[in-house]
C-alpha cells in the first residue's frame, strides 16, 4: 500500500487506516485479529483508535493482538483522549485528565508510546495553551511521538496550529487533524480543510463511507446485520438517509457501474485522493469488509467521474468562503 506523508511531518502512514471504533463492542477478538493480519499484509500500517472506544476495550484488543499477531514496530498507532463519559461535560481537556488519560491508554495497549495522539475534541471549558501543553509534554516525555487534534472546526484548528508554530523546538507542530469527510459530508472544505493545507496539518476522514451510506446498502431497505439497524448505531445512520444524501448515492451508483467496480471503491477513492488528505480510517466489521476497502489500492477515478461527483455533492459556500466580489 502506497505510505504518505503525515502533514508536513517526517511521519509516513498507509494512506488507508484501519478503524477500531466497534472493536471489543460489535467486533469481538477473532474478527478483529482476521483484521488486523489481513490489513498489515497488505501494508497498512495506521490503526487508529481512542481510550473510549468500547469503554477502553478497543485499546485493549489492539494491545493483545499487537503482542504476537503483527510485529508493534510495523504499526503507526493512533488513539485519542478528551471525550469524557459525563452528561454535562463532554469533553475534558485539561491537562491532568490528558495526561493520566494517555497512561491509561499505554497501560491497555500494553506499549511505551503512541505513534499520534489526538485531543479528541475541543474543551471551551479549558484554555486552549493547557490542553496544547499536554500534547507538548507527551511529545517531550516520549509516550507520544507525534500529536494532533480531531473535531476541531476551522478557527480552533488554526488557532491552535498556529500557536504550536509559534515556538518551533519548544512546542510540537501539529501532525493531523481526525474529521468526517465524505461525499455526503464535505463541511471540511468550508474552513478547516484550507487550514490545514495552510498549516501542513494532515487531513485523516472518518466515516470516509458517510457511515456506511455510501456503499448503496441502504438505498431500498436497512439490512438487519448494519449500523442502521444496530440500536446503539442507527442514530448515528439516520441523518444520511435523506433525500439529498439518496441522489449522491444514485451517482456513486452510476459511476461504479460505469467503471465495473462497486460503490464503496469509488466513494473511498474519491476521498482517498483529495487535496490535503492523508489517510482515510476505514471502520470495517470484519475481514471481508476490510477487503472491500482494501480493494481501492490499485483504483483512481478519472477526472470526468470526480468532477460529476463534485458536482453533485457539492455544499453550498457562499460569502467570505467564496469570492465576494462575484457574489
Amino acid at each position: 500500500m502506497e505510505q504518505r506523508h503525515l502533514g508536513r511531518t517526517g511521519l509516513r502512514v498507509s494512506r488507508i487506516g484501519l478503524g477500531t471504533l466497534t472493536w471489543g463492542r460489535d467486533t469481538d477478538e477473532h474478527d478483529a485479529a482476521d483484521m488486523l493480519k489481513a490489513f498489515w499484509e497488505a501494508g497498512g500500517t495506521l490503526v487508529d483508535t481512542a481510550d473510549v472506544y468500547g469503554d477502553g476495550e478497543a485499546e485493549y484488543l489492539l494491545g493483545q493482538l499487537m503482542d504476537g499477531l503483527v510485529p508493534r514496530r510495523d504499526l503507526v498507532i493512533s488513539t485519542k483522549a478528551g471525550s469524557v463519559p459525563d452528561p454535562d461535560r463532554r469533553f475534558d481537556g485539561s491537562r491532568g485528565h490528558l495526561l493520566a488519560a494517555l497512561d491509561a491508554s499505554l497501560a491497555r495497549l500494553g506499549t511505551e508510546y503512541v505513534d499520534l495522539w489526538h485531543i479528541h475534541a475541543y474543551d471551551p471549558e479549558t484554555p486552549l495553551e493547557e490542553t496544547l501543553q499536554a500534547l507538548d509534554i507527551a511529545v517531550s516525555s516520549g509516550r507520544a511521538r507525534y500529536a494532533g487534534v480531531s473535531n476541531f472546526c476551522g478557527w480552533q484548528l488554526a488557532k491552535a496550529a498556529t500557536w504550536q508554530l509559534a515556538a518551533p523546538g519548544t512546542r510540537t507542530r501539529l501532525a493531523s487533524t481526525q474529521m468526517e469527510y465524505s461525499l455526503l459530508q464535505r463541511g471540511v472544505e468550508r474552513e478547516v480543510l484550507p487550514a490545514a493545507l495552510d498549516l501542513g496539518v494532515g487531513l485523516l476522514p472518518s466515516s470516509p463511507l458517510g457511515r456506511g451510506v455510501l456503499t448503496g446498502k441502504y438505498r431500498h431497505t436497512t439490512p438487519p446485520d448494519s449500523r442502521g439497524a444496530s440500536e446503539h448505531l442507527a442514530p448515528f445512520v439516520e441523518p444520511y438517509l435523506d433525500d439529498t444524501a439518496s441522489r449522491i448515492v444514485d451517482a456513486v451508483t452510476t459511476a461504479a457501474d460505469g467503471l465495473a467496480v462497486t460503490p464503496l471503491q469509488v466513494a473511498l477513492a474519491w476521498v482517498r485522493d483529495r487535496p490535503g488528505v492523508a489517510a482515510p480510517i476505514v471502520g470495517a466489521r470484519n475481514a471481508q469488509q476490510l477487503a472491500a476497502a482494501l480493494s481501492v489500492e490499485a483504483l483512481s477515478l478519472p477526472d470526468e467521474i470526480c468532477r460529476a461527483l463534485d458536482d453533485v455533492s457539492a455544499p453550498v459556500h457562499r460569502y467570505p468562503d467564496h469570492d465576494w466580489s462575484t457574489l
